[in-house]
């Protein structure tokens, strides 16, 4: 278990920007001034996570993810290097199953999607502009609703998780310190110079 969470965690930190990438981005140059944005707390880890999720899904967009994930992180006091890691959930590998369980779910709701279309141009490599043609005919409500409701979904699990997590990892360290042995005490009292003489 132990090593399985020293990979993840090694993973998490190779993900995310570092301080002097994020002050030296125009976008992200004055979040960087606000050292509390930075720091892993048991309040902003979850909450860095619950954001960089929710928009990482809803958003879909590269370039977009990160810095959305970084503005909303002000408001509700993320980790701002945590949201930033989050968003790399969606990815082109899995993109294409967060629409279709998006518009799958949008469905469900009341809007009319046509899943047998997304499958046929998913299949046959279609381009940008007949994906656009489609998503803008029937599938855009079921498309959004559908991410919206997978993204606060998610955003939520994951901030479970977070907190759940979190109280593990501090456990454990709490765990190990009391494991380690103990330093003798300084000694408070001075040695006499003329105790020999």
């Amino acid at each position: 278990m132990s090593t399985l969470f020293s990979r993840l965690a090694r993973w998490f930190h190779a993900q995310m920007p570092t301080h002097e990438q994020l002050a030296g981005n125009r976008f992200t140059a004055p979040l960087a001034r606000r050292q509390e944005l930075f720091r892993f707390t048991r309040r902003s880890v979850p909450r860095g996570v619950a954001v960089g999720l929710l928009v990482g899904i809803f958003a879909l967009i590269p370039g977009i993810q990160i810095v959305g994930a970084a503005l909303l992180c002000v408001p509700v006091r993320g980790n701002i290097p945590l949201a930033a890691a989050m968003t790399f959930l969606s990815n082109p590998a899995t993109t294409p199953f967060i629409l279709a369980a998006s518009i799958w779910v949008g469905n469900h709701l009341g809007f009319h999607a046509d899943l047998s279309t997304f499958y046929a141009l998913y299949e046959s490599g279609a381009g940008a502009r007949r994906w656009l043609y489609w998503l803008l005919s029937d599938a855009a409500p079921s498309l959004v609703l559908g991410l919206f409701v997978i993204s606060v979904v998610t955003a939520a699990i994951g901030y479970l998780l977070s907190v759940w997590f979190w109280r593990g990892w501090i456990g454990h360290k709490h765990k190990a310190r009391q494991l380690r042995p103990r330093r003798p005490a300084p000694s408070l009292e001075k040695p006499c110079a003329g105790a020999g003489a």
